[in-house]
Order: C-alpha cells, then sequence, then structure tokens
C-alpha cells in the first residue's frame, strides 16, 4: 500500500504500520529490544520526520504519476525476475510450515541484549562501525545537498560582529547640561 496509494500522506501512514507490524514479528521472535528500537527509532524519530517533510513539501503528484503507466511493464518486469530470484535461493523446501523447529526455550535470566550486544562488539565490530561511518557520511552528504543561499535570507558573519570595535557602532556626543525649569 505504500507503493501503491496516492496520496503520500497515507503512504507514510502504512509504512508506519508496516514498521509496527515488523516490531510485533520481532516479538513473536522473542527478540523484543529490537522491537521495541525499531518502534522508537523508526516510527518515533523517522516517519515523524517523513510525515512532516511530506506534509511541508506541498508535492505536485501529477508530473510523478504520468511516467507510471509508461514504466509499468520494466517494473512488472523487474518484480518477475525479482520474486523467481528469490524462489531459486531461498527454495520451495523451506516455505512450507512442516520445517519450522521446535522454538527454543531460555532460562528465565536470558537476555536477548546482552546477547545482541556482545555478538554485536565482538564478531561484528568492524562492519558495525563502517556502518556507523556510512550512516555519519550519508547524513553529511544530505545536510550539504539540502544547504542552498537564498537570497532573500539575512545570514550573519559571526567573525565580523567578533572583529567590530565599540568606536564602529557607538557616537559618543558631548552636551551641555540642561538646566531645571522653576515651574516644575
Amino acid at each position: 500500500m505504500v507503493v501503491l496509494v496516492r496520496n503520500p500522506v497515507h503512504a507514510v501512514l502504512f509504512l508506519v504500520l508496516a514498521f509496527f507490524t515488523s516490531a510485533g514479528i520481532w516479538i513473536l521472535l522473542e527478540a523484543e529490544f529490537l522491537a521495541i528500537v525499531l518502534v522508537l527509532v523508526y516510527v518515533g524519530a523517522v516517519m515523524v520526520l517523513f510525515l512532516f517533510v511530506v506534509m511541508m513539501l506541498d508535492f505536485n503528484l501529477t508530473p510523478l504519476r504520468a511516467g507510471f503507466v509508461r514504466y509499468l511493464p520494466a517494473g512488472a518486469l523487474v518484480a518477475a525476475i525479482v520474486l523467481i530470484e528469490m524462489t531459486l535461493v531461498v527454495g520451495p523446501k523451506h516455505f512450507g510450515m512442516d520445517n519450522i523447529a521446535a522454538p527454543i526455550r531460555h532460562a528465565a535470566d536470558y537476555s536477548n541484549t546482552r546477547e545482541l550486544g556482545s555478538i554485536l562488539y565482538t564478531i561484528y565490530v568492524y562492519p558495525f562501525e563502517i556502518a556507523a561511518v556510512i550512516l555519519l557520511l550519508a547524513i553529511v552528504a544530505a545536510i550539504a545537498l539540502t544547504m542552498r543561499k537564498r537570497p532573500q535570507t539575512k545570514y550573519q558573519n559571526p567573525a565580523q560582529q567578533v572583529m567590530i570595535r565599540r568606536e564602529d557602532r557607538i557616537r559618543v556626543v558631548k552636551m551641555q547640561a540642561e538646566k531645571k525649569h522653576r515651574d516644575e
């Protein structure tokens, strides 16, 4: 529905629904920490940001929808190729319910968060750090791409503000003192 719905606000709300269902799957797989992180980070932060961006940008969707029918056969072909590849890689033997093993039961003091942290920061520490650097690079690139000079916006130059002298801003005028009137 995220792709098929016409209204972009509805598409973002369907994406929020998809994240909630993904969090439900994580809970069923006994990965509560990942489910909570998915809800807090993606639904709580990223989707709110997407929703604000979509609502504030006021898209003109008619040019975007004009090419939909033209690219539909190519999109259907790519979707069919991806479906065939997934079927060949995973295979039909893994799609059945008879191959599901009995769930592994853990002790009462078992913490999947501790297990996730120990694996993430020991075995996968370098891929984790590389992913962090790539995300940082993506943030810097997004900021650099969206920053542009607008002629109607006033900018302050902190270097000029620091180098200013008192004589440039204040003019001291010497005046004679006024005499008080006797009426007052």
